[in-house]
């Protein structure tokens, strides 16, 4: 077994009850079901005919229907299964063992452990006061990754700072816009050189136990990452039910916009519980209590059968980030916080 691996902790996913008796608002899984186009294509493609045969390897069938909609060429999008194999493909085809992966901090916890598996160095750069990227950016890196909208926090900052910051650091960077589509806009059209844009199907199309992702990257590089992803990383079934989905704008519209009015109820709510809160640009919120420990809230609420998400960074602190769910489902949660901060 190789050193690192026997060194480092992992990643821990968000809790995945087999119940179903909790209320999940913890792993920022859309409420909502996915657009109606995606049982009917997967139902047509529960064929034998279809299951006994291999995928496409390129998804081709998702890159032609996904470019006029992104604004795009096909050759630019890379298929992966999630956001998360996207991110694994980059690293392993850029980060050399003993090289420089760097994140801002805090942010998605998945990026040290693509190092660690590396072989490579991770190294963190805390956000400003006000949530944006360092100027200048301090360090060399091989590879930077940057969530926009971030996780935990839900803030936003200008993509176009990805440019300085592809430029400052002297390596290539992935904006990682797993919660753009909740956003006022994206870095879509920043694709090209060194910067790849990471995109995933799970939040805002609903498709979270299908596993699809994309990214967004310069003609020249999407064939370097090709040689480097699984043969077939995408089945039959996840490319029919992204194609379909990525289809249906007007549905994709429709949800976006409860969940953002949804969010914007949630935000306000935990104010006026004496909670301090983020306003945040993503399907969730981070909170924090100055009174009752995060951690005890967190505990009563999953007493309640109530799930959302506790998270402890070095030099930041803990809080809890909360999935909006339908307006049914907040209320429910409102009711419960209530109770236990009275």
């Amino acid at each position: 077994m190789r050193p690192n691996i026997l060194k480092m902790a992992g990643y821990v996913p968000g809790e995945q009850p087999r119940d179903g008796e909790y209320l999940k608002l913890n792993t920022n899984e859309n409420p909502y079901p996915p657009s109606p186009r995606v049982f009917e294509a997967i139902q047509k493609n529960l064929t034998s005919d279809r299951l006994r045969k291999y995928p496409e390897p390129l998804g081709d069938s998702f890159r032609e229907a996904a470019a006029p909609i992104l604004g795009v060429a096909p050759e630019q999008i890379l298929i992966g299964n999630g956001s998360d194999d996207i991110l694994t493909i980059v690293t392993r085809a850029i980060v050399p063992e003993g090289g420089v992966l760097a994140s801002l901090t805090p942010s998605y916890i998945l990026y040290k452990s693509l190092a660690e598996i590396q072989g490579a160095h991770f190294l963190t750069v805390p956000f400003t006061a006000d949530w944006k990227i360092p100027s200048p950016w301090p360090l060399q890196a091989h590879l930077v990754c940057v969530p926009n909208p971030n996780s935990p926090s839900g803030t936003f900052f200008d993509p176009t700072e990805v440019l300085r910051l592809a430029q400052e650091s002297g390596g290539y960077v992935v904006l990682d816009e797993a919660y753009a589509d909740f956003a006022p806009t994206n870095g879509l059209h920043l694709a090209q050189g060194k910067i790849i844009v990471s995109r995933t199907l799970s939040k805002s199309y609903s498709l979270a136990g299908i596993r699809f992702g994309f990214a967004v990257a310069d003609r020249e590089l999407v064939p370097q990452f090709i040689k480097v992803k699984d043969s077939y990383n995408c089945d039959v079934l996840s490319l029919a039910a992204a194609t379909a989905a990525i289809r249906d704008q007007a549905y994709l519209a429709e949800i976006k916009a409860k969940l953002i009015r949804t969010r914007e109820r949630l935000y306000n709510a935990l104010l006026e519980l004496g909670l301090s809160a983020i306003p945040s640009q993503a399907n969730f919120v981070w909170c924090r209590s100055s009174g009752l420990p995060n951690q005890v809230i967190y505990q009563k609420l999953k007493e309640r059968k109530i799930l959302v998400r506790y998270m402890n960074y070095p030099d930041f602190g803990d809080g809890l980030r909360i999935t909006v769910g339908t307006d049914s489902e907040i209320d429910s949660l409102l009711k419960a916080l209530r109770e236990i901060l009275s």
